[in-house]
């Protein structure tokens, strides 16, 4: 049994959680459409401590959504993250992004055992940060950067109900929109849908190598400046 401090920063919801033996006990999402997190987290780590009056010293690990996402969400989250560990000497679980963003769909809706989970963070144009899990969060198609193109999915929407979710889904609206297929966009990752997860993940002693873990970018970051030579 623990206690564990979730910390996601893989989109613009800067999202903190508290969890206490796999139940969460004190959340934080904000959401103001930019990315505050270097503004905001440390303030709402403060915060949710106070108000469940606990303390650094209480906690007994750490979590943070690992990515794909944000490379300026996910070095800030990281970054704060390795720092309490170092600081407190408590171990660092890893959770990729696209879990949780399928995980917090499945908080609030309800799909049937056929169903496929295809969470999407917007990477820009028409690419997206995406994986395929099936209604259990088996993942049956690996993280991957993907431009996305008319027959992207055909092998899944031609067989079962499909729900796209996240930001990226909105556009992929126009290419898969269909009888089997369903939209939504206006969701982002939630630390609160991870207490169970991670009480596991401490239990089994799923952690990270905290001097070497660095985020899941999955790929370069390029800046968009213009080359002058």
């Amino acid at each position: 049994m623990a206690l564990i401090l979730v910390i996601e920063t893989a989109t613009k919801n800067c999202s903190l959680a508290l969890c206490e033996n796999g139940i969460t006990i004190e959340s934080i999402d904000y959401n103001d459409g930019n990315f505050s997190h270097a503004e905001k987290l440390h303030v709402f780590i403060e915060e949710i401590l106070s108000k469940s009056d606990r303390e650094f010293k209480d906690l007994n690990a750490i979590a943070v959504s690992k990515g794909p996402g944000s490379y300026t969400g996910l070095r800030i989250g990281v970054s704060a993250c390795k720092g309490l560990c170092f600081g407190l000497n408590i171990p660092l679980i890893a959770i990729e992004t696209l879990e949780i963003l399928a995980r917090t769909y499945l908080e609030e809706n309800k799909i049937t055992e056929q169903d496929l989970l295809i969470p999407m963070i917007d990477a820009r144009r028409m690419e997206v940060y995406t994986a395929t899990f099936d209604s259990k969060l088996n993942k049956i198609k690996e993280t991957e950067a993907l431009i996305l193109q008319n027959h992207s999915f055909d092998e899944f929407i031609s067989k079962s109900s499909c729900h796209f979710i996240g930001d990226g889904a909105e556009k992929s609206e126009v290419l898969f929109k269909g009888k089997k297929t369903s939209f939504t966009p206006n969701i982002y990752p939630s630390a609160k849908v991870m207490a169970l997860y991670v009480e596991q993940a401490f239990i089994a002693k799923k952690f990270e190598d905290t001097a070497y873990f660095e985020p899941y970018y999955l790929k370069d970051f390029v800046d968009g400046k213009k080359n002058k030579n």
